[in-house]
């Protein structure tokens, strides 16, 4: 009995915990901006980049540039070591705009001194720290997703090829693709959360903390989810994401409980 009074006492801690952070977070000027360019961003890539043709000056050979529109979503070989402008100016780029935001969210709260307040009166740490990151997962998924959808506008305006076979996937392939891209992104929030709790009113350090542990993990991305993305793919980064999240969120609520929280 007393278990189930627990159990029912956590679930509406979360389902409050849920509601606060999702309406602190859509009050922010800073999510519509970072909504705003995921939308944006590809289409000024995809646009740009249609301008860039011929040759290199430097070695005579035909300049990289975008083909298909699929090559803003990635690369069906999945090769980390690739270094032309497809593979860098791809939707990976959100991973860092993911951490960016997930520092800006974490850290308003300490410098407001609303975290202080929360715990002094009603929640606790692990409430906390499982409500950013389902909160701040979201957020990021809707990223993702606008990123899509401007890649396909931007696509369109510069003419691109829409053919997924010239890329070497498949339209299941782009699905699965999209899949684990979204649920790896909790890798990026779950890291970027644990060291705005260490960074708390230093926004700065918590963002280059954050910067750092991505491009470490930048080279991961186009193995983990690479275009023509399979079944493995997705069991991966939807089992590897949570379970991740999960270790890096027991970090965080200890760091929480073991530290000032100004």
């Amino acid at each position: 009995m007393n278990e189930n009074v627990k159990t029912g006492d956590f679930g509406k801690r979360l389902k409050t915990m849920l509601k606060v952070d999702a309406r602190r977070m859509f009050t922010m000027p800073a999510v519509y901006i970072m909504l705003a360019i995921s939308l944006v961003l590809p289409v000024l890539i995809l646009v740009m980049t249609s301008f860039i043709g011929g040759a290199d000056p430097t070695t005579g050979e035909a300049a990289a540039t975008f083909t298909s529109v699929w090559q803003a979503i990635g690369s069906a070989g999945g090769n980390a070591m690739s270094m032309d402008i497809t593979s860098m100016c791809n939707i990976n780029l959100l991973y860092f705009l993911v951490a960016i935001f997930v520092c800006l969210f974490v850290g308003d709260d300490f410098r407001s001194g609303y975290v202080k307040n929360l715990f002094t009166v009603r929640s606790k740490k692990l409430d906390y720290v499982l409500s950013k990151t389902i909160v701040l997962f979201a957020a990021s998924a809707g990223m993702f997703l606008l990123y899509f959808i401007g890649a396909m506008i931007g696509g369109g305006i510069a003419g691109l090829s829409f053919d997924v076979a010239a890329v070497g996937a498949s339209a299941g392939g782009i699905v699965a693709c999209m899949i684990s891209k979204v649920f790896f992104a909790l890798v990026f929030v779950s890291i970027a959360l644990t060291l705005a709790t260490v960074g708390k009113q230093k926004l700065w350090l918590s963002i280059l903390g954050s910067l750092a542990a991505g491009m470490l993990l930048f080279t991961m991305i186009p193995m983990m989810t690479p275009l023509n993305a399979g079944a493995l793919n997705v069991i991966l980064c939807v089992l590897g994401g949570p379970i991740f999240a999960a270790g890096l969120g027991t970090v965080s609520n200890v760091i929480l409980s073991k530290t000032s929280l100004v």
